[in-house]
């Protein structure tokens, strides 16, 4: 939280870069959704903080922004009492192990990284006494390299309904990490894919009628992740400028 003698971020000259990329960034995404034909504002967009100071989250939340995602459990906690005060959600982002479960679902509102029904399952005994049940997604390794994490997409359906049936969580849809290359029509396969495992899983029905979101595409992608259904997309450096 800022103290009362120091000026708030939102005056600074970072505030003001941040204002303009997010305005440019939020033109971006209405344009790719309208050369989908898609419905305007049916793409969220979600600031990807890693490595970004509370100050500039802040000037972010302050300008507009409403959800951000931490790749980090450590950064997650850091950074969550400075920006208790701002109206936001957070999404959980990065890979998640167990014994670090508590520390994030202190902060973050939805973990986008479930990847295995045993990492559920220890998220589940965390929740189950929550009034409300922990959004939560389903990670799938669409581009099939080894660096990524996330479920096989072989095995994704399996693994939603799985979770989808643990109480104290809300399957709320899948996320994926795009290829690391430059042929778009790759990355477009691999978002498309994601999109074929959502449709099939929703079509189910039941508890899986709710897993409508896809968590797909960046800064370098946004137009080709929407253009294959994404209901979030992730920016960084579109918002915040290159990394430190």
């Amino acid at each position: 939280m800022i103290a009362a003698d120091q000026p708030d971020p939102a005056d600074s000259e970072l505030a003001r870069q941040i204002q303009d990329r997010l305005t440019r960034a939020r033109q971006r995404i209405d344009q790719a959704t309208a050369a989908a034909d898609r419905p305007a504002g049916s793409v969220k967009l979600l600031l990807a903080t890693k490595n970004q100071s509370a100050d500039a989250i802040r000037c972010a939340l302050l300008a507009g922004a409403g959800l951000i995602g931490e790749n980090r459990v450590q950064e997650l906690a850091a950074k969550g009492p400075a920006l208790a005060d701002l109206p936001h959600q957070t999404h959980f982002i990065g890979q998640l192990q167990s014994n670090k479960v508590n520390s994030a679902l202190s902060w973050a509102t939805c973990l986008e990284t479930i990847d295995s029904l045993r990492l559920a399952q220890r998220v589940r005994l965390r929740c189950v006494a929550r009034p409300v049940p922990l959004e939560v997604m389903v990670q799938v390794n669409t581009s099939g390299e080894a660096a990524k994490n996330g479920v096989d997409p072989a095995q994704a359906e399996d693994l939603a309904c799985q979770v989808a049936e643990l109480p104290g969580l809300r399957l709320t849809g899948f996320m994926t990490v795009g290829p690391l290359t430059d042929d778009a029509a790759q990355i477009a396969r691999a978002y498309a894919d994601l999109r074929q495992i959502r449709d099939r899983v929703v079509a189910a029905g039941g508890s899986l009628a709710d897993a409508t979101e896809l968590s797909m595409g960046m800064s370098g992608d946004l137009e080709i992740a929407i253009a294959e259904g994404a209901s979030i997309v992730r920016l960084g450096t579109a918002v915040f400028g290159p990394r430190q």
